[in-house]
């Protein structure tokens, strides 16, 4: 397929060209950066909702019901399950599609496991295109999955527009989503598996915890909801406190644009890093500062400038 016939594959919600062109950006192909180019200006239309926690806090059972939950209020949803990758294949491990069988012969569900490829922070390097192109296919709601690392999964703020942390109680995940970096990119906090002991205590320190920190009026304070996602109790709660927040912060270019610049910052550091790559001259620099830094000769700011240099 052509990259104007992929994209309009794409744009008609076909699902083989959907995973085609997911295929093509997590390759970091030349093409999967014009198939971004042709789709970018038809999406904007999604809300990115991103389900982050510690592994067996179930994120996976929480967003298979999220999903059922949308789909009765008649929206489309594309999941992007991001997991560890395989040392073999370097496909994702867990799959979390076996999970999420029951909407597997709804057209209007797109789910797609996604490796990390040794990307750090939780996501896979090309969530945020994955997610361009499942806007573009006119889905309503992208759900993003983390891969469930701990404390590092603090890059789905710079995805989604709305970060939901999930926890259970009993698990020392109530002391964790305490420390500072949770805290910060937590929109809503929810406590899964709330039938288990402890979990209106898990409850009672979150909130005692987001006390500290300072709001002005009309300033979001992130709820704390409790969730038996295996049940289905507490999700329309969830689903609605997603919606509110959506709708309170629809015009906040300021959130929009700090989006924008990271994704623009990372995505020229990530150019100008394989355009160094491919020329002779300073892939054989590259090489050689490797060794010097190694050997303790030179510093790698002092080799980064005369890299940089030689690069004119």
């Amino acid at each position: 397929m052509t990259i104007e016939s992929l994209a309009e594959g794409v744009i008609a919600r076909d699902q083989r060209a959907m995973a085609r062109a997911i295929t093509l950006v997590e390759n970091v192909s030349p093409e999967g950066a014009t198939l971004i180019g042709r789709l970018f200006g038809r999406s904007g239309g999604a809300k990115i909702i991103g389900v982050t926690g510690a592994p067996g806090v179930g994120k996976s059972t929480l967003v298979d019901g999220m999903t059922t939950e949308w789909r009765r209020r008649n929206r489309t949803v594309g999941i992007l399950a991001v997991d560890p990758t395989s040392p073999f294949s370097g496909g994702a491990v867990l799959g979390d599609r076996i999970r999420m069988q029951s909407h597997a012969g709804d057209s209007g569900v797109y789910v797609r496991s996604m490796a990390t490829r040794g990307h750090l922070g939780g996501l896979a390097q090309a969530t945020n295109d994955a997610a361009v192109i499942l806007d573009a296919a006119g889905t309503d709601v992208v759900i993003v999955e983390t891969v469930g690392v701990g404390q590092g999964e603090v890059d789905i703020v710079r995805t989604a527009d709305v970060s939901i942390v999930v926890m259970v109680p009993g698990a020392g995940d109530d002391v964790q989503a305490i420390k500072a970096g949770i805290m910060e990119i937590a929109d809503i906090f929810v406590v899964n598996k709330a039938d288990r002991e402890g979990a209106d205590r898990a409850v009672s320190e979150i909130e005692a915890a987001l006390m500290l920190h300072e709001y002005a009026d009309g300033d979001w304070r992130p709820p704390v909801l409790k969730t038996e996602a295996a049940r289905s109790t507490g999700v329309n709660a969830l689903l609605d406190a997603v919606e509110q927040f959506v709708e309170c912060h629809e015009h906040d270019r300021d959130r929009l644009r700090v989006r924008a610049e990271v994704r623009l910052r990372e995505t020229l550091s990530g150019q100008l890093i394989a355009s160094l790559e491919r020329r002779d001259d300073t892939r054989a620099a590259l090489e050689d500062a490797v060794e010097r830094i190694a050997r303790r000769d030179i510093d790698p700011y002092t080799a980064a400038a005369e890299i940089m240099e030689r690069a004119g």
